[in-house]
Protein backbone atom coordinates (compact mmCIF):
# COMPACT_ATOMS: atom_id res chain seq x y z
CA UNK A 1 0.00 0.00 0.00
CA UNK A 2 2.60 2.38 0.99
CA UNK A 3 4.36 1.93 -2.19
CA UNK A 4 1.08 2.34 -4.51
CA UNK A 5 0.63 5.79 -2.58
CA UNK A 6 4.18 6.66 -3.63
CA UNK A 7 2.66 6.28 -7.08
CA UNK A 8 5.23 2.84 -7.92
CA UNK A 9 3.79 1.09 -10.77
CA UNK A 10 5.38 -2.51 -9.98
CA UNK A 11 6.46 -3.86 -6.28
CA UNK A 12 9.34 -6.85 -5.99
CA UNK A 13 9.75 -8.55 -3.00
CA UNK A 14 12.22 -10.29 -1.66
CA UNK A 15 13.45 -14.29 -1.86
CA UNK A 16 11.00 -16.50 0.30
CA UNK A 17 8.91 -13.20 1.59
CA UNK A 18 5.62 -15.57 1.39
CA UNK A 19 6.10 -18.33 4.29
CA UNK A 20 9.83 -17.24 5.00
CA UNK A 21 13.42 -17.94 4.49
CA UNK A 22 14.34 -20.21 7.11
CA UNK A 23 18.02 -18.49 7.90
CA UNK A 24 20.05 -20.39 10.51
CA UNK A 25 17.32 -23.59 10.50
CA UNK A 26 19.24 -27.12 10.18
CA UNK A 27 16.06 -28.95 10.36
CA UNK A 28 17.49 -31.11 12.46
CA UNK A 29 19.84 -32.56 9.71
CA UNK A 30 23.58 -33.92 10.07
CA UNK A 31 24.55 -35.99 7.20
CA UNK A 32 23.27 -39.30 7.88
CA UNK A 33 20.88 -38.35 10.42
CA UNK A 34 17.44 -36.68 10.44
CA UNK A 35 15.42 -35.82 14.36
CA UNK A 36 12.16 -36.31 15.05
CA UNK A 37 12.30 -32.80 16.28
CA UNK A 38 13.86 -31.57 12.59
CA UNK A 39 11.13 -33.32 10.79
CA UNK A 40 8.39 -31.61 13.21
CA UNK A 41 9.91 -28.45 12.47
CA UNK A 42 10.02 -29.01 8.41
CA UNK A 43 6.15 -29.92 9.09
CA UNK A 44 5.31 -26.50 10.15
CA UNK A 45 7.23 -24.81 7.24
CA UNK A 46 5.48 -26.82 4.95
CA UNK A 47 2.04 -26.13 6.62
CA UNK A 48 2.94 -22.41 6.03
CA UNK A 49 3.33 -22.46 2.55
CA UNK A 50 1.51 -21.90 -0.30
CA UNK A 51 -0.50 -23.39 -3.27
CA UNK A 52 -0.61 -22.53 -6.62
CA UNK A 53 -3.90 -21.58 -7.64
CA UNK A 54 -5.14 -21.62 -3.85
CA UNK A 55 -6.42 -18.96 -1.47
CA UNK A 56 -3.10 -17.66 -0.64
CA UNK A 57 -2.01 -16.56 -4.63
CA UNK A 58 -5.84 -14.99 -4.69
CA UNK A 59 -5.13 -13.09 -1.66
CA UNK A 60 -2.26 -11.77 -3.60
CA UNK A 61 -4.04 -11.13 -7.02
CA UNK A 62 -6.49 -8.73 -5.30
CA UNK A 63 -4.09 -7.03 -3.06
CA UNK A 64 -2.74 -6.38 -6.65
CA UNK A 65 -5.91 -5.11 -8.22
CA UNK A 66 -6.42 -2.74 -4.93
CA UNK A 67 -3.18 -0.90 -5.04
CA UNK A 68 -2.80 -1.10 -9.19
CA UNK A 69 0.53 -2.74 -8.68
CA UNK A 70 2.13 -4.81 -11.02
CA UNK A 71 3.64 -7.77 -7.93
CA UNK A 72 6.88 -9.97 -8.00
CA UNK A 73 6.33 -12.12 -5.13
CA UNK A 74 9.00 -14.73 -3.55
CA UNK A 75 7.24 -17.21 -2.03
CA UNK A 76 7.37 -20.85 -0.58
CA UNK A 77 5.24 -23.17 -3.10
CA UNK A 78 3.78 -26.91 -1.85
CA UNK A 79 2.82 -28.73 -4.54
CA UNK A 80 2.55 -32.49 -3.65
CA UNK A 81 5.40 -33.31 -0.78
CA UNK A 82 7.79 -30.83 -1.96
CA UNK A 83 8.54 -27.23 -1.46
CA UNK A 84 10.09 -24.81 -4.11
CA UNK A 85 11.24 -21.73 -3.79
CA UNK A 86 8.89 -19.56 -5.84
CA UNK A 87 8.45 -16.24 -7.34
CA UNK A 88 4.80 -15.01 -8.70
CA UNK A 89 4.03 -12.79 -10.95
CA UNK A 90 0.52 -10.55 -10.88
CA UNK A 91 -0.36 -7.64 -12.83
CA UNK A 92 -2.32 -4.84 -11.99
CA UNK A 93 -5.69 -6.14 -12.80
CA UNK A 94 -5.54 -8.50 -10.73
CA UNK A 95 -4.40 -10.93 -13.10
CA UNK A 96 -1.89 -13.65 -11.57
CA UNK A 97 0.56 -14.01 -15.02
CA UNK A 98 2.48 -16.87 -14.25
CA UNK A 99 5.46 -18.13 -12.22
CA UNK A 100 9.10 -19.05 -11.77
CA UNK A 101 10.61 -21.90 -9.74
CA UNK A 102 14.24 -21.80 -8.51
CA UNK A 103 16.01 -24.36 -10.91
CA UNK A 104 19.06 -25.47 -8.45
CA UNK A 105 18.62 -24.65 -4.45
CA UNK A 106 21.95 -23.53 -2.99
CA UNK A 107 23.79 -25.99 -0.61
CA UNK A 108 21.18 -26.33 2.39
CA UNK A 109 18.64 -24.81 0.79
CA UNK A 110 18.56 -28.52 -0.98
CA UNK A 111 17.32 -29.95 2.24
CA UNK A 112 13.99 -28.37 2.02
CA UNK A 113 13.57 -27.28 -1.63
CA UNK A 114 12.66 -28.71 -4.52
CA UNK A 115 14.28 -28.14 -8.07
CA UNK A 116 12.33 -26.33 -10.50
CA UNK A 117 12.53 -27.00 -14.75
CA UNK A 118 12.29 -25.10 -17.85
CA UNK A 119 8.72 -24.89 -17.86
CA UNK A 120 8.81 -22.25 -15.39
CA UNK A 121 10.98 -19.50 -17.16
CA UNK A 122 9.20 -16.88 -18.35
CA UNK A 123 9.31 -13.60 -19.72
CA UNK A 124 5.45 -12.04 -19.35
CA UNK A 125 4.89 -8.89 -21.80
CA UNK A 126 3.31 -5.92 -19.45
CA UNK A 127 2.02 -2.70 -20.01
CA UNK A 128 4.98 -1.79 -18.09
CA UNK A 129 7.73 -3.90 -20.21
CA UNK A 130 8.66 -7.26 -20.39
CA UNK A 131 8.95 -8.60 -17.02
CA UNK A 132 10.98 -11.85 -15.42
CA UNK A 133 12.66 -12.88 -12.58
CA UNK A 134 15.89 -15.21 -11.71
CA UNK A 135 16.17 -15.90 -7.53
CA UNK A 136 19.10 -15.29 -5.89
CA UNK A 137 22.07 -17.49 -6.78
CA UNK A 138 20.65 -18.52 -10.27
CA UNK A 139 21.93 -15.26 -10.98
CA UNK A 140 25.65 -17.13 -10.85
CA UNK A 141 24.34 -19.48 -13.89
CA UNK A 142 25.80 -17.93 -17.08
CA UNK A 143 23.09 -19.89 -19.44
CA UNK A 144 19.89 -19.01 -17.03
CA UNK A 145 20.91 -15.58 -17.72
CA UNK A 146 21.49 -15.97 -21.58
CA UNK A 147 17.89 -17.58 -22.06
CA UNK A 148 16.74 -14.98 -20.04
CA UNK A 149 18.03 -12.13 -22.59
CA UNK A 150 17.24 -14.64 -25.46
CA UNK A 151 13.57 -13.62 -24.53
CA UNK A 152 14.49 -9.91 -24.38
CA UNK A 153 13.72 -9.64 -20.76
CA UNK A 154 13.50 -5.57 -19.80
CA UNK A 155 12.68 -5.84 -16.52
CA UNK A 156 14.74 -8.44 -14.69
CA UNK A 157 13.70 -9.18 -11.37
CA UNK A 158 16.14 -10.56 -8.73
CA UNK A 159 14.30 -11.47 -4.62
CA UNK A 160 17.58 -12.83 -3.16
CA UNK A 161 18.79 -14.01 0.74
CA UNK A 162 22.21 -12.85 -0.38
CA UNK A 163 23.28 -9.46 1.74
CA UNK A 164 27.28 -9.89 1.07
CA UNK A 165 29.15 -6.34 -0.07
CA UNK A 166 29.46 -8.73 -3.64
CA UNK A 167 25.91 -8.86 -4.59
CA UNK A 168 25.79 -5.10 -5.78
CA UNK A 169 28.58 -6.01 -8.49
CA UNK A 170 26.63 -8.58 -9.58
CA UNK A 171 23.38 -7.05 -10.02
CA UNK A 172 25.41 -4.21 -11.78
CA UNK A 173 27.03 -6.74 -14.43
CA UNK A 174 23.53 -8.46 -14.79
CA UNK A 175 22.37 -4.81 -15.59
CA UNK A 176 25.05 -4.22 -18.60
CA UNK A 177 25.21 -7.72 -19.70
CA UNK A 178 21.23 -8.10 -20.49
CA UNK A 179 21.26 -4.23 -20.99
CA UNK A 180 18.18 -4.55 -19.13
CA UNK A 181 16.51 -2.80 -15.76
CA UNK A 182 17.19 -4.93 -13.05
CA UNK A 183 15.53 -4.81 -10.13
CA UNK A 184 16.55 -6.94 -6.68
CA UNK A 185 14.98 -7.52 -3.27
CA UNK A 186 16.48 -8.51 -0.17
CA UNK A 187 14.47 -8.41 3.07
CA UNK A 188 15.78 -7.96 6.55
CA UNK A 189 15.22 -10.60 9.19
CA UNK A 190 16.14 -10.55 12.77
CA UNK A 191 15.76 -12.90 15.04
CA UNK A 192 12.68 -12.20 16.56
CA UNK A 193 11.08 -12.26 13.25
CA UNK A 194 11.68 -16.22 13.27
CA UNK A 195 9.67 -18.53 15.68
CA UNK A 196 11.09 -18.93 18.96
CA UNK A 197 10.74 -22.49 19.59
CA UNK A 198 12.57 -23.23 16.20
CA UNK A 199 16.90 -23.13 17.70
CA UNK A 200 18.43 -20.84 15.17
CA UNK A 201 22.38 -21.74 14.67
CA UNK A 202 23.17 -17.87 14.48
CA UNK A 203 22.00 -16.85 17.48
CA UNK A 204 19.03 -16.67 19.59
CA UNK A 205 18.94 -12.97 21.11
CA UNK A 206 15.62 -11.58 19.24
CA UNK A 207 17.80 -8.47 17.73
CA UNK A 208 20.06 -11.07 16.01
CA UNK A 209 20.97 -10.30 12.62
CA UNK A 210 19.96 -12.87 10.39
CA UNK A 211 19.83 -10.93 7.00
CA UNK A 212 20.35 -7.10 6.49
CA UNK A 213 19.14 -6.67 3.20
CA UNK A 214 20.92 -4.66 0.19
CA UNK A 215 17.95 -4.44 -2.26
CA UNK A 216 18.99 -2.22 -5.82
CA UNK A 217 17.90 -0.49 -8.64
CA UNK A 218 20.14 -0.35 -11.51
CA UNK A 219 19.61 1.01 -15.06
CA UNK A 220 21.04 -0.78 -18.34
CA UNK A 221 24.00 1.43 -18.31
CA UNK A 222 25.20 -0.22 -15.02
CA UNK A 223 24.07 2.46 -12.75
CA UNK A 224 22.70 2.52 -9.87
CA UNK A 225 19.54 4.14 -9.68
CA UNK A 226 18.83 2.96 -5.91
CA UNK A 227 19.92 1.79 -2.91
CA UNK A 228 21.52 -0.57 -1.51
CA UNK A 229 19.93 -0.46 2.13
CA UNK A 230 21.11 -2.43 4.77
CA UNK A 231 20.08 -2.92 8.22
CA UNK A 232 16.85 -0.94 8.01
CA UNK A 233 13.11 -1.39 6.15
CA UNK A 234 12.62 0.92 3.12
CA UNK A 235 10.96 0.71 -0.16
CA UNK A 236 13.28 1.82 -2.94
CA UNK A 237 11.98 3.64 -5.95
CA UNK A 238 13.06 4.99 -9.39
CA UNK A 239 11.46 5.72 -12.67
CA UNK A 240 12.62 3.00 -15.55
CA UNK A 241 12.55 4.90 -18.62
CA UNK A 242 12.63 1.73 -20.73
CA UNK A 243 13.96 3.71 -24.06
CA UNK A 244 17.33 3.27 -22.50
CA UNK A 245 17.25 -0.40 -23.32
CA UNK A 246 17.79 0.31 -26.65
CA UNK A 247 20.22 2.70 -26.46
CA UNK A 248 22.38 0.26 -24.39
CA UNK A 249 21.88 -2.49 -26.81
CA UNK A 250 23.13 -0.40 -29.95
CA UNK A 251 26.77 -1.60 -28.99
CA UNK A 252 26.20 -5.05 -26.36
CA UNK A 253 23.20 -7.62 -27.59
CA UNK A 254 23.97 -10.49 -26.14
CA UNK A 255 20.96 -12.73 -27.77
CA UNK A 256 21.42 -10.70 -31.06
CA UNK A 257 24.29 -9.18 -32.80
CA UNK A 258 26.99 -9.69 -30.29
CA UNK A 259 26.26 -13.08 -30.38
CA UNK A 260 28.23 -15.87 -31.86
CA UNK A 261 26.02 -18.84 -33.16
CA UNK A 262 27.83 -20.22 -34.78
CA UNK A 263 30.48 -20.81 -32.38
CA UNK A 264 28.46 -20.80 -29.32
CA UNK A 265 24.60 -22.14 -28.95
CA UNK A 266 22.17 -22.93 -26.14
CA UNK A 267 19.65 -25.28 -25.94
CA UNK A 268 17.23 -24.56 -23.14
CA UNK A 269 14.59 -27.49 -22.39
CA UNK A 270 11.51 -25.91 -21.28
CA UNK A 271 9.04 -29.21 -21.59
CA UNK A 272 7.58 -29.77 -17.94
CA UNK A 273 9.45 -32.76 -15.92
CA UNK A 274 7.62 -35.26 -14.40
CA UNK A 275 8.37 -37.93 -12.53
CA UNK A 276 5.45 -40.31 -13.87
CA UNK A 277 3.84 -39.80 -17.51
CA UNK A 278 0.88 -41.95 -17.94
CA UNK A 279 1.25 -43.76 -21.76
CA UNK A 280 -2.11 -43.29 -23.39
Amino acid sequence: AEAARAGAEIAVFPEAFVSGYPKGLDFGAVVGRRTREGRDQFRRYFESAVEVPGPDVDRMAKLAREHRLHLVVGAIEREGGTLYCTVLFFSDDGTYLGKHRKLMPTAAERLVWGFGDGSTLPVLDTRLGRLGAVICWENYMPLLRMAMYSKGVQIYCAPTADDRETWLPTMRHVALEGRCFVLSACQVLRRSDMPADMPNALGEAPQTLLMRGGSCIIDPAGKVLAGPVFEEEAILSAELDLDEIARGKYDLDVAGHYARPDVFQLSVNERPQKPVVPER
